[in-house]
């Protein structure tokens, strides 16, 4: 089936996590994104406590990591980075000034894509399906993409607190604009790998739907970061260059920019 009953368990587990956006709007999309897909791998052991296989744990374990990761350190970075916060003043809407609608409307399409993304480890728990070369290989692609992200991240810190008045080209930053965006784009693929072969029919449009939102938020915020870098740096020789020959989001592609695509909008 398409969807079941434990689905909607997640979709609810989603909801009462990302909730925490009430308290501070952009936490619907940050620290409430991290947290509800921890919560929801840790869901999914909980409901298939009695038909676990070596694949599905792994696969879970990793979504809970890779949450708890992404979570904690944007809360690290909300909490505890002044630098951060002015960076970003301005750069995001109070949440005072949003209707209470509209973030009804967000809490709840949020929730909905945070399921969709998980959805290719689900329905091989859903469907029982035996472990197969796809769901390791998925695991695989899933951890590489938690290190970059990861590592990514410790870079760029460790660079601020050097300079936090230049952009970053050091480690990964060499080879992509946005190595962190990259990391979990290579997550998010590796969970679509891993259903192949577990996921049938209209099921994939649910994991289809997932991934391509994702694909998109991290596109979207590429672009919002390049237009806030080129604020920030726009008048710096080495930046120009930098932009100039480094691709924004994947190594060899030559993308550039994605400034000029005012559709990147979430």
């Amino acid at each position: 089936m398409v969807f079941s009953l434990n689905l909607l368990f997640l979709f609810i587990a989603a909801m009462v996590i990302s909730s925490i956006g009430f308290k501070n709007y952009v936490w619907f999309i940050s620290i409430g994104y991290g947290l509800s897909i921890a919560g929801e791998g840790a869901l999914m052991l909980i409901l298939y406590r009695d038909s676990l296989s070596i694949a599905t744990v792994i696969c879970s374990a990793l979504l809970i990591i890779y949450g708890l990761r992404l979570g904690g350190y944007l809360a690290f970075r909300e909490m505890k980075s002044s630098s951060y916060k002015k960076n970003m003043k301005g750069e995001i809407k109070e949440g005072s000034s949003v209707p209470f609608g509209v973030k009804i409307a967000i809490w709840v399409t949020c929730a909905l894509l945070y399921v969709t993304q998980v959805s290719g480890v689900f329905y091989r728990f859903a469907n029982n399906a035996p472990s197969n070369v796809w769901a390791y290989v998925g695991a695989a692609v899933m951890l590489l993409g938690l290190v970059m992200e990861s590592v990514s991240d410790i870079q760029k810190n460790k660079a601020k607190k050097v300079n936090p008045k230049r952009f970053v080209d050091t480690g990964l930053y060499k080879f992509v604009r946005c190595p962190n965006y990259l990391g979990e784009m290579i997550f998010w693929t590796g969970v679509l790998l891993s259903g192949i072969g577990a996921v049938s029919g209209w099921q994939w449009v649910i994991v289809a739907i997932g991934y391509i939102g994702i694909i998109f938020v991290m596109f979207s915020g590429a672009r919002r970061l390049e237009i806030r870098q080129n604020k920030n740096y726009g008048s710096d020789p080495e930046y120009q260059k930098y932009v100039k020959t480094v691709p924004i989001m994947v190594p060899f592609i030559p993308l550039y920019s994605v400034e000029k695509y005012k559709w990147l909008v979430a």
